[in-house]
């Protein structure tokens, strides 16, 4: 796993720490999910989340205050009691507070049966975890989705945020999610950001959560140093 920070644009602290899924030697995410089947996604999806938690462990992030943002597979829940059981498991063994766990559905995962995933978001809310739509304005996550259920967070995709500062739609649609996801009690994690000026921009809207390059680039086994832009950290 790798480790990249969501930060807390008020305090320059780190709000959580999203794992990311790497190969052995490093290699990235994409190389890794080819691999997920059908026959093996839920084997897959079990061992990143016991992963994440035990190099989330051995890394240090017990020694912040931090959440931990564990990226699954939507469609390898076939129950999300049953399949939460090996995550529990690996929290007890590490120590590691239950609710302080976040869980992002996957990226560009289409999610063919909403009802199920709705089961799954009030089952882990019930049990005290929180959710996070994730790359919400790509692939799969669209206003459609969030119309049949609300997670706790809501990440807007990076092809939304690229550009922000001189893209006037861009400001207006990220300016409208935030209305939305506030009125619906969610809160916005921006995600991608590269340049100080889509931070500045991002922070004039109210978006508080922020994760991107510009802040840290994920760390391979470790958590990365948070780097905020002085000039922009809210006051």
């Amino acid at each position: 796993m790798a480790f990249q920070p969501i930060v807390d644009a008020d305090t320059g602290l780190p709000f959580a720490f999203e794992a990311l899924v790497r190969g052995r030697n490093g290699e990235g995410a994409a190389q890794i999910l080819a691999q997920v089947t059908p026959d093996n996604r839920y084997a897959f999806d079990q061992q990143c989340r016991t992963a994440a938690i035990e190099g989330a462990v051995k890394a240090g992030i017990l020694s912040t205050d931090a959440r931990l943002s564990i990226n699954f597979l939507p469609n390898a829940v076939y129950s999300p009691v049953a399949c939460i059981q090996a995550t529990l498991t690996a929290a007890r063994t590490h120590a590691f507070p239950t609710d302080r766990l976040i869980f992002e559905f996957t990226e560009n995962e289409e999610m063919a049966d909403t009802d199920h995933v709705r089961t799954i978001v009030d089952t882990y809310r019930a049990m005290g975890f929180a959710t996070a739509l994730d790359d919400f304005g790509a692939g799969h996550a669209g206003l459609g989705l969030l119309a049949n259920f609300q997670t706790d967070y809501l990440k807007l995709d990076m092809d939304l945020i690229r550009g922000i500062d001189v893209s006037v739609p861009r400001r207006l649609i990220v300016e409208g999610m935030v209305r939305i996801a506030t009125s619906l009690g969610m809160q916005v994690i921006a995600e991608g950001i590269e340049t100080a000026e889509e931070y500045a921009v991002l922070r004039d809207l109210g978006i508080r959560y922020i994760q991107g390059y510009l802040l840290a680039r994920p760390g391979f086994r470790i958590l990365p140093q948070i780097i905020v832009p002085a000039t922009t950290l809210a006051a």
